[in-house]
């Protein structure tokens, strides 16, 4: 969008998008209100919601490509309307949303039915389908609102249905805690996401994205980076950026099926979303894209070095979310064509993070729910069909040619090589470091959870193949692995220029790929060298960066040490400030008065004689003090 942004008015078919939003919400809210009546059949109802909202987001993007202006906009009625104040209900279907309305349901889809097989046997099936369903409508509402406000309605929506999903299996103590550390982590980006909507409206006037990308250029340069940054922290938030990554491994405490939801199609990429959205104001505010590429670079390392570390395969897969999420966030803060090289790494990402996810869920379905890759081994045998498509997802991700992350990961080193300054080389360096990371800790999962010898507990007996209705969206998600990133190279870059503008190619960097490669290679060389014969299956001693992986890098404790402990002896002084201060003054004057009443109506006797006394006391009284009055 550049400075005359116009979004043309829905006609014809595109009129009717809303329906997206519309088909699974309204599944959701059929499985919720039905309850007992939906079990038999919830399951499928809110798979064929998910389909019907993809095989529809495919025929308007279509259509979107017969529309001159690439984009259609549906103002639906009005939300807001006090003083200066005026929120539509509106939505928006340009190239940006369409190709993440195409990642979520599509991939969702898959991932629903993946589901069906997975949640067989649990009693709250159907309720987790709800939810499954309520989580795609919000985040169809997120990247499909025309303004500030309702992204943000989607963005609550989101973290209302992520809490519902990660605390789906309430009764475990660890569920529950994850479920709440999401949601309260996620309160702290959302803060400082709703203060740049307010700083939007004082300065803007408006809240529409076409208003505040073709104002944003009249703001001081200050004011700018301000809500830059204040955005930034609402990504950092919902994407698991650092500072605020801690909730997002944690919430593997949730259904194998939510995992791959949200760690791969869904509610990370939507701070992805968020930054690409508002790039007019990160493009006025160079501090705050800097800002965006440290974040970035910092939080791809950090993920990759945990990820080492790690023995729970959900959990390594998450840090490996964390990781390539922050590969994004250095690819949208770098600017330029870079905006489209993020986004198509996430689309990527989407496929094979989907695939690795469903695959460790295929691994625990046949091996008792266990997830310690310590106590696998050899499961190539028995789970072929698992195997081949996990080895295409582990492939990608860690950028083998010539499956989608070699076409998506090596292209953002390079730009990051390429930024100005010493920042391009220190991020650049963190970045090709991460890429090597990334292959060490990948390739120990695959050889000790399908090579090696046997490593597995006596009560887990013959593992074998998931059924049909696991595996086969496996092999489609694995075919996206392959294919995605070539395919989406060119074309996408392309299909985004009405969003970001026209952009010069990036360079050639056969060095970058050279030592992309060499680096990639170096870390799966190591790792097979380490651990192809297997592994111990207890926990040993180790060094002091081992220690500190294994401890998420004190993350949590620095959390608990600067936020949470002020908080609580705050909370806590406050309490007794309340209790002894105020509750004390309020009681204390209450007490007072009761206890001077209790002493003045002992006054009260009902003698005649006490009350003529008193009479009598009081006239002489008055008496001395009128002669003392006269003769002073």
């Amino acid at each position: 969008m550049g400075s005359n942004v116009h979004f043309a008015a829905a006609t014809g078919w595109l009129s009717t998008f809303w329906l997206l939003i519309a088909i699974p919400l309204a599944s959701a809210a059929a499985l919720l209100l039905l309850g007992r009546r939906a079990d038999r059949w919830g399951h499928w109802l809110g798979v064929t919601s998910v389909a019907a909202s993809f095989g529809l987001a495919v025929s308007y993007f279509f259509a979107l490509r017969g529309v001159d202006e690439r984009s259609a906009e549906l103002r639906l009625f009005d939300f807001i309307d006090v003083g200066g104040l005026k929120v539509d209900i509106g939505l928006l279907l340009d190239p940006l949303s369409v190709v993440f309305v195409l990642l979520v349901t599509g991939v969702g889809a898959l991932i629903h039915a993946y589901a069906v097989g997975y949640m067989a046997h649990d009693p709250g099936r159907r309720r987790f389908f709800a939810y499954f369903n309520l989580f795609v409508a919000a985040m169809l509402l997120l990247v499909l609102g025309n303004n500030y406000v309702m992204l943000y309605v989607g963005w609550e929506g989101v973290g209302l249905a992520s809490y519902l999903l990660i605390a789906f299996w309430y009764a475990k103590p660890a569920a529950a805690t994850a479920g709440k550390k999401a949601f309260l982590m996620n309160r702290v980006g959302d803060a400082g996401f709703v203060i740049a909507i307010f700083l939007m409206f004082a300065t803007l006037g408006s809240v529409n994205f076409d208003d505040v990308s073709n104002g944003v250029g009249a703001l001081a340069t200050g004011t700018a980076t301000v809500l830059g940054l204040l955005l930034l922290l609402g990504a950092c938030g919902k994407s698991g950026q650092f500072p605020l990554q801690t909730w997002l491994p944690d919430a593997m405490e949730g259904p194998t099926p939510v995992s791959a939801l949200i760690h791969a199609a869904t509610m990370v990429t939507a701070g992805v979303y968020l930054i690409a959205r508002s790039h007019p104001i990160f493009d006025a505010a160079p501090d705050a894209q800097t800002a965006v590429i440290c974040v970035g670079a910092a939080t791809l390392l950090i993920g990759a070095i945990i990820g080492c570390a790690k023995d729970d395969i959900k959990r390594i897969l998450a840090y490996s979310t964390v990781s390539q999420i922050g590969y994004m966030f250095l690819a949208v803060g770098l600017g330029g064509v870079a905006y489209a090289l993020g986004l198509i790494h996430l689309l990527a990402h989407g496929f094979f993070k989907a695939g690795l996810f469903l695959g460790a869920g295929s691994v625990m379905h046949s091996m008792n729910d266990q997830t310690d890759i310590r106590r696998f081994g050899g499961l190539w045998k028995p789970m072929k069909i698992t195997w081949v498509t996990t080895g295409l997802g582990y492939l990608a991700l860690i950028g083998i040619p010539p499956l989608s992350g070699f076409f998506t990961k090596e292209p953002i080193i390079g730009a990051a090589f390429d930024h100005a300054g010493w920042l391009g080389a220190v991020v650049g360096g963190a970045a090709l470091l991460g890429a090597g990371l990334t292959a060490f800790y990948m390739t120990r999962l695959f050889v000790l959870t399908f090579h090696g010898p046997r490593r597995w507990t006596p009560d887990v007996g013959q593992p074998h193949e998931s059924p049909p209705v696991m595996t086969v969206p496996l092999i489609a998600l694995a075919l996206g692995s392959l294919a995605a990133g070539a395919l989406m190279m060119t074309s996408v870059v392309d299909w985004l220029t009405p969003v970001f503008g026209e952009h010069a190619e990036s360079s050639e960097h056969w060095l970058i790929t050279g030592a992309t490669m060499a680096v990639t290679l170096t870390g799966v060389g190591l790792a097979l060298v380490l651990f192809r014969k297997g592994t111990e299956t207890e926990e040993q001693p180790a060094g002091i960066l081992v220690t500190a992986a294994r401890r998420n890098l004190y993350a949590d404790a620095v959390n608990e040490t600067i936020f949470e402990m002020p908080g609580k002896y705050l909370t806590r002084a406050l309490v007794f400030l309340d209790n002894r201060g105020i509750d004390g003054l309020v009681n204390g004057l209450a007490a007072a008065v009761g206890g001077g009443s209790g002493r003045l109506r002992r006054l009260q006797t009902g003698y005649v004689r006490s009350y003529a006394m008193s009479i009598l006391a009081g006239a002489v009284l008055v008496v001395v003090a009128m002669l003392a009055v006269t003769l002073g």
